[in-house]
């Protein structure tokens, strides 16, 4: 079968949609850096602290690297504990100004909880 031939077999998503929004669970310790508070004044004691970013890449791949200390934020580095898959799979993947867009109305609506938010 002829290469493209088969090429069009496959249904694949758009290559401009290959962008994801991701959380990431922060241990409490978090609450100890003046920055963090300094962003988050109305946080709600006992919610939850997280990160939010967009990445090109699978968030599982973007969490690894960000723990590794590859092109890291640095209260992931710090104080990252796992993804929270639930709050953002139904977003991904989406084109670039989606995941844009979606990474601070993410982060609003869980600042609006009363979260302990930080997004990059």
């Amino acid at each position: 079968m002829p290469r493209q031939a088969a090429a069009r077999k496959t249904p694949k998503t758009p290559r401009s949609h290959h962008y994801h929004v991701y959380v990431v669970e922060l241990a409490d310790t978090v609450w100890n850096n003046a920055r963090f508070r300094a962003a988050n004044p109305d946080y709600e004691l006992g919610k939850p602290f997280v990160y939010v970013g967009m990445t090109g890449l699978n968030p599982d791949l973007r969490f690894d690297k960000h723990k590794a200390g590859i092109q890291s934020n640095r209260f992931v580095f710090d104080h990252g504990l796992r993804l929270l898959p639930q709050l953002y799979e139904v977003y991904n993947p989406m084109p670039y100004d989606g995941a844009r867009d979606m990474e601070v109305e993410l982060a609003i609506g869980l600042r609006e909880k009363g979260w302990g938010v930080w997004q990059a």
